[in-house]
């Protein structure tokens, strides 16, 4: 397994919409692995494909407080939303933001898993917002998109900041 690079904001790769995954490979499963290493060690609840700049339907996604809950949700599709609920979302790609975004409380996904399975699942609450979460980042969408203007610009300018700051400091 291997820790993958996670894309930050504004970084335009963000923005690119996945395409679907046509066959599950072995190379697509060790990416899978990948990706829940690379989200463990973050340490974050989900993360998109988009996110490590492979821009294939893909999700991995865990909730539990010791790793033992590894939802993979392969080209991904919410069929029905219902109900609302307001959290404190952050993001992998956006470190150390967090702002109230208004999501479904809950949601039928269908998606294949990596033995290629259809499945249709209902998630309720945190599972929810986090599946809709990362099926934005599949769509080229961040959470910060459903923040203010000014907000969003804020967040930009001080990530950009920090970048000059980390780059000056490794020189």
């Amino acid at each position: 397994m291997a820790k993958l690079k996670i894309l930050e904001f504004p970084d335009p790769r963000l923005r690119i919409k996945a395409t679907p995954v046509e066959f599950v490979s072995d190379e697509l499963r060790t990416l899978i692995s990948d990706m829940f290493e690379t989200m463990y060690a973050a340490p974050g609840i989900g993360l998109a494909a988009t996110q490590v700049d492979v821009h294939k339907r893909l999700l991995v996604a865990d909730l539990s407080d010791d790793n033992t809950e590894p939802h993979v949700l392969i080209n991904p599709e919410i069929l029905e939303k219902d109900g609302v609920i307001v959290t404190d979302e952050g993001c992998l790609s956006v470190p150390g933001y967090y702002e109230a975004v208004e999501r479904a409380e809950r949601i039928k996904v269908r998606f294949i898993d990596r033995d290629e399975t259809e499945i249709e699942m209902e998630a309720v609450g945190l599972l929810a917002v986090c599946i809709q979460h990362e099926v934005d980042h599949l769509d080229g969408k961040l959470f910060v998109d459903y923040l203010s203007e000014a907000k969003r610009q804020r967040i930009r300018r001080k990530l950009e900041k920090d970048r000059r700051q980390q780059a000056t400091e490794v020189a």
